[in-house]
């Protein structure tokens, strides 16, 4: 690997900050905009490299080889990024999802659509095996995707299995890790204490998510180096059946949980246009599909020429 300069690990941050404003959004993955940066494999690479043979590196050559060899300039660049995107979009994304919901999910649904075109074309061969995987990979996501969010719950325990779980959805595209966080149940209380600024809870969620990431990527990463299409296709139909998560026009079905403050959490079923009860916005949605779409192939472009 080529030594990076400053100005790489700029872009890498700015990656990682689209990584984690995507990773904010219930429906919307943060291994997808690593995916379509072109930073993927590199990211499955170096999380699954992270081994206990590391600290024999550190004994015997030292704090610089041991850095070196865990790419860990490469990871401190992504989570600058990640991290400084949470906790300063969180009020950010709220705002949206509340106020603004249909011209944003519009704007995710043009990202998402456009990134199924050009992760499906990473491929190399699409034979009755891949389809049978892109297959199963869209009827998972549309699985899950249509499952009701569980009972909220904040204590410490249910934080940390919450991050082991949600961290392995957040680095597969298509599949959304606060998502699997709103299912749990535990969004709301993850959200909150990013607000909030609780460390604590930030603290125990954090290290589930590390527990959760060490384990996964080590598979993750073995199925694409030894089974490359069936995984791009699988990832590529998690991408493709997540869509049904991010139809613009979504209503109101079924009151889920009032919170304390009276806020409430509903069910929320998909309609066309026609049927949706408000200003479909049809303009606005048009807009923010054509710029999400334009987003990924602009992305790809600087991908490709780095």
């Amino acid at each position: 690997m080529k030594a990076r300069k400053t100005a790489d690990y700029l872009l890498l941050s700015l990656r990682g900050l689209a990584m984690g404003a995507a990773d904010v959004v219930p429906g919307v993955s943060g291994g997808t905009i690593a995916f379509i940066s072109g930073i993927y494999e590199e990211l499955l690479g170096t999380i699954s490299g992270i081994k206990p043979s590391l600290l024999k590196v550190l004994r015997t050559e030292g704090f610089k080889a041991f850095w070196k060899a865990g790419n860990f300039s490469f990871l401190l660049a992504i989570g600058v990024g990640v991290i400084t995107a949470i906790a300063s979009l969180a009020h950010l994304i709220s705002w949206l999802l509340e106020n603004e919901p249909i011209k944003l999910w519009a704007f995710f649904f043009g990202l998402v659509l456009a990134s199924v075109f050009f992760i499906g074309r990473q491929v190399n061969a699409w034979n009755a095996k891949s389809i049978v995987s892109f297959i199963a990979g869209a009827a998972i996501a549309w699985y899950i995707t249509s499952l009701p969010p569980m009972g909220q719950s904040d204590s410490m325990l249910f934080l940390f299995f919450s991050g082991m779980i949600g961290i392995c959805a957040m680095i597969l595209p298509g599949i959304s890790g606060s998502f699997i966080l709103l299912i749990l149940g535990s969004y709301t209380a993850v959200i909150t204490a990013v607000k909030e600024f609780d460390i604590p809870k930030m603290g125990v969620f954090g290290a589930g998510c590390v527990v959760g990431i060490l384990s996964f990527s080590h598979l993750l990463n073995w199925m694409y180096k030894k089974h490359h299409d069936l995984t791009v296709a699988l990832l590529t139909g998690f991408l493709l059946g997540s869509l049904q998560k991010l139809w613009p026009w979504q209503q109101k079905a079924e009151l889920l949980y009032t919170h304390s403050d009276g806020k409430e959490d509903w069910l929320m079923s998909n309609v066309m246009p026609g049927a949706f009860e408000g200003e479909a916005q049809i303009g606005a949605v048009a807009v923010c599909f054509i710029i999400g779409f334009a987003i990924i192939f602009i992305m790809e472009r600087i991908a490709t020429k780095k």
